[in-house]
């Protein structure tokens, strides 16, 4: 049996079938976060003007109280079945439509669930089947989802950013991915430099150049990589960004005035630093004559 689970014939798949699986529940937490984030706030107002609040008991239960009640339709309220819901394949076969009302599902599901499964074996190839590993999947599906949420509604939670920097510190108390010095210096250092740039830029320009919410998504990076990684993660993030941003422009025709989320690009900058952050790095000095 050991020898059949450390084939990678058969755990590859594995993986990519519990990427897809996984996805499916971030999709549930994309839609369901936001709107309980937007209760709870109500219900805060609410306490504050004195009024009574209904009781949630469920809330305090973190992401687990996401699942319920169980996922159904959001046109007519069909309740989804367990065959409607496998991920991808359930889309596919009912060709994106409730299998009660005929009412369009959204893009966004197979999507999800695929990039979940995709990015899911390639850390798992990248890093072997161990402890890093998982630790760089629990990562890259948080990531997954705070990107979509802050491009759907330009917002990225606490809820899962700060636990994730505490996450990285402790996984890096044992050098994870960095000494702990560093991952500590990182953490501050991501956090106060987009912080400084961000009143720099308000200062200048009278506009608000970016979200606390990418504060803390940089300081994440920085206590789970090290500050040696920062800088890199934002020229990239940057680049991306402003070359993404102006193709949205010019191709697509977006009014320049709609703010672009750019948590997405700094996520995906980050997780490239996870993944091949020393190579990048090293190509660097070597062109630039410094190795």
């Amino acid at each position: 049996m050991t020898e059949v689970l450390a084939w990678p014939a058969v755990l590859y798949p594995l993986t990519f079938i519990l990427g897809l699986l996984v996805g499916s529940f971030l999709n549930v937490i994309i839609f369901r976060l936001p709107a309980r984030m937007e209760q709870e706030l109500k219900d805060a107002c609410e306490e504050l003007a004195g009024r009574e609040v209904e009781y949630r008991p469920n809330k305090w239960f973190g992401l687990a109280y996401l699942m319920f009640p169980p996922s159904s339709c959001m046109s007519c309220g069909h309740r989804i079945r367990a065959w409607e819901n496998i991920p991808v394949v359930s889309w596919l076969l009912q060709k994106g439509k409730c299998a009660a009302c005929g009412s369009k599902l959204s893009l966004q599901y197979p999507v999800v669930e695929f990039l979940s499964g995709l990015f899911a074996l390639i850390v798992v190839w990248h890093f072997g089947f161990g402890w890093q590993a998982l630790a760089a999947l629990i990562l890259t599906w948080a990531l997954l989802a705070m990107s979509v949420i802050d491009i759907r509604l330009q917002i990225l939670p606490d809820v899962l950013i700060l636990p994730l920097i505490w996450l990285g510190l402790l996984l890096n108390l044992q050098g994870m991915f960095t000494d702990i010095q560093s991952a500590i210096y990182g953490a501050v250092a991501g956090y106060l430099s987009l912080w400084l740039l961000f009143h720099v830029f308000l200062l200048v320009t009278g506009k608000e150049g970016m979200g606390y919410g990418d504060f803390k998504l940089f300081a994440l990076f920085g206590a789970w990589l090290g500050w040696q990684f920062l800088p890199q993660i934002l020229l990239l993030s940057a680049l991306v960004g402003a070359v993404s941003g102006l193709g949205m422009v010019l191709l697509l025709g977006r009014d320049k005035t709609i703010p672009i989320p750019f948590g997405p690009y700094l996520a995906a900058a980050g997780w490239i630093a996870m993944l091949w952050g020393n190579e990048i790095n090293r190509s660097y000095l070597q062109l630039a004559g410094l190795q």
